[in-house]
């Protein structure tokens, strides 16, 4: 006898071994026809799987949340069948299922063109409605060898030579066409309804190797209804409208160029932006006494060597010898700093430090260099040299506790005062590859999970991700697309400080070595300027503008009383600026709603008069006339820097 349990804790007992589609259609005809595939003892298989001892069994319908992956990976072989069909002599690779839908790599001479899609999703939907069975055959290495070679499939038949000689082979059939496959599958290509589309195709190279052959990579999407898909097609248009890339060229914030890949060049507009942002955050830190440091670029490898980074980061070090001849001749190696913390840890060296003097905070908008491959890059999002709002924190175990709920405290603060309120914590234990012993990773994450529970903080496992040095907490945004965004970090750090030779007197007036707390809150001021304006459309808080308001009179012959309001806004501290161009006031309004400019003062006769303005404000159809006086004070309200506490310098306006 067989013992089948379900999720809902029922069991049924079966006399023999039998198929799970059978299992099905014992409990309920409408279950067999709804179901795509089986979960058996967590692992995910074909309806047509065998069922031969006691198991538990889920079976996963086209509404189950982990249904995706396998119409997806459906999706990629019909694709690769339509593919196929109309293009006789194309070869097949591989064809994942990934994020939000799937791609197959192919290779054919004459390259594939976003026209060729229409024709190609066509050709896929009459294979849906063949409803062509999947089923399963088991081959032998040798035989699978030889049918792809006959084939002329000569990537197939390498890739079988390849694999493992134990290694069971499975193809999938669906009507006359064939792959080599893992699975699962659903059990005919009829289930895997028409919600998909054809998105781009780029080029890769087989076996991701630049001296194999080139492919060619066709990605799709793929969902479980029409209405998912429609969803996920308004998402992507407004992603693109948010770009931060196209709203760096409409705002005149910055550009990238192949010269200097993976920097920026930062327009006027962008530094107010980016030196704004600074003040902000800056402002924040000086309420908790960090104590704000600047080291070097260029740092001797002795140091990171000390500090375990040339080990582990120094394929993405950008590096500089230095000859240099003192009785032997020998070779100096400098290295552009990646992080910071080791050296903040030489400023801490600096002096002896009492118990008494502990925490010390340490703060630094820090650039850092990493040599990011050249295909990774993007825009702010990921580059090669940026600032990291990074800090710090030198302090007794005990201490712990306090400065975790502190730094919570502030980092919920900050990321809200920017636009963002919804957020969750990963907590990411030791990794394979680490620095220090088991036990003092055994401390170092209790510590940390003792402070994050301490905090309050609701959090998911992140299992192997933590630093080669700790355990860290990784804080992930949501913006009001959905998307998530990982920024902020805390990591609790018993390795380095030792490494580097830190230490502090107890109590006892003896020397102990402190805990290294390591926190930013956005990460990099480039990645989170890049993630503002994603989040916010281009659209900005008043108080983050680089141009808050400008002043456009209706003809020139009120640039006089336009100018009159420009000073009287920049005596303010607003950011304004005048548009005095001999150009129609609607114009005007269209070029500076596209640059996202959040207020525009209308001048016309008639508020010259009366020495008024006329506020039309971005996103509103409304407008509003008021005093001048008036409408400053409001402006002036509205446009304060969160939690300031001093004015702001003349030099951002």
């Amino acid at each position: 006898m067989i013992t089948v349990t379900f999720p809902d804790g029922a069991t049924r007992e079966f006399p023999d071994s039998l198929t799970g589609d059978a299992i099905a259609r014992s409990i309920a005809p409408s279950l067999a026809k709804a179901a795509l595939v089986m979960r058996v003892d967590e692992q995910i298989v074909d309806l047509s799987a065998l069922v031969d001892k006691d198991c538990q069994i889920e079976f996963l319908t086209r509404e189950h949340q982990d249904i995706l992956p396998i119409l997806r990976h459906d999706c990629a072989h019909v694709l690769a069948q339509a593919v196929q069909e109309l293009f006789p002599g194309t070869q097949i690779t591989f064809g994942p299922s990934i994020e939000n839908g799937l791609y197959y790599d192919f290779h054919r001479e004459t390259p594939f063109t976003p026209e060729d899609f229409p024709v190609i999703e066509k050709k896929m939907q009459e294979i849906v409605d063949r409803n062509e069975p999947f089923t399963r055959e088991v081959w032998e290495r040798k035989k699978a060898a030889e049918f792809f070679t006959q084939q002329g499939e000569q990537f197939k038949a390498e890739h079988v030579m390849r694999l493992p000689e134990n290694e069971e082979l499975s193809i999938y059939r669906q009507g006359d066409w064939l792959d080599l496959c893992r699975g699962p599958h659903a059990p005919s290509t009829g289930k895997l309804g028409k919600a998909f589309k054809l998105m781009r195709v780029s080029g890769a190279y087989w076996l991701g190797d630049q001296n194999n052959p080139q492919l060619q990579r066709i990605y799709a999407t793929c969902w479980r209804n029409q209405k998912e898909l429609d969803e996920y097609l308004h998402f992507l248009e407004e992603a693109e409208k948010r770009d931060h890339r196209k709203l760096g060229r409409q705002m005149a914030l910055f550009h990238t160029q192949e010269e200097a890949a993976g920097s920026i060049f930062w327009h006027r507009n962008g530094w107010r932006l980016y030196r704004v942002l600074e003040y902000y955050i800056r402002n924040r830190l000086n309420q908790q006494n960090y104590l704000e440091v600047k080291t070097p670029q260029l740092v001797n490898n002795i140091l990171w060597k000390r500090s375990g980074h040339w080990e582990k980061f120094r394929d993405d070090m950008f590096t500089v010898n230095e000859n240099e001849v003192d009785n032997d001749e020998m070779q100096r190696v400098f290295a552009l700093k990646p992080m910071n913390c080791p050296c903040h840890v030489q400023i801490y060296n600096q002096n002896i430090t009492s118990y008494k003097d502990l925490p010390v905070r340490i703060a630094e908008f820090g650039q850092v260099h990493r040599n990011e491959a050249s295909g990774a890059l993007h825009g702010l999002m990921r580059v090669r040299a940026f600032t990291q709002d990074d800090g710090h924190i030198l302090c007794t175990e005990e201490q712990i506790i306090a400065e975790t709920k502190l730094f919570c405290d502030l980092l919920r603060s900050i990321y809200q005062d920017c636009g963002f309120t919804d957020l969750f914590v990963k907590f990411s234990d030791r990794p394979e590859k680490r620095a220090g012993a088991d036990e003092v990773w055994d401390r170092a994450e209790a510590a940390l999970l003792e402070a994050t529970k301490a905090a309050d903080l609701d959090y998911v496992m992140n299992p192997g991700e933590g630093a080669f040095y700790g355990p860290k907490l990784e804080f992930v945004l949501k913006d009001t697309l959905g998307r998530d965004w990982q920024c902020g970090t805390w990591q609790v750090d018993f390795v380095l400080p030792e490494r580097l030779g830190a230490y502090y007197i107890n109590e006892a007036g003896e020397k102990a070595v402190p805990v290294l707390l390591h926190r930013a809150i956005f990460g990099s001021m480039e990645r989170f300027i890049g993630i503002l304006l994603e989040n916010h459309g281009g659209n900005l808080p008043l108080w983050l503008a680089p141009v808050q308001i400008v002043i456009c009179p209706i003809t020139n012959d009120l640039d006089g009383y336009g100018q009159k309001v420009l000073d009287a806004c920049l005596a303010e501290g607003l950011r304004a600026e005048g548009d005095f161009r001999s150009e129609k006031v609607n114009y005007k309004i269209r070029e500076h709603s596209v640059k996202k400019t959040p207020i525009l003062m209308i001048c016309g006769k008639k508020e010259a008069e009366s020495g008024q303005v006329t506020l039309r404000i971005l996103g509103k159809t409304e407008q509003e006339t008021l005093d001048l006086k008036t409408a400053l004070q409001q402006l002036k309200k509205q446009a304060k820097i969160p939690h300031l506490a001093q004015d702001l310098p003349s030099g951002l306006m």
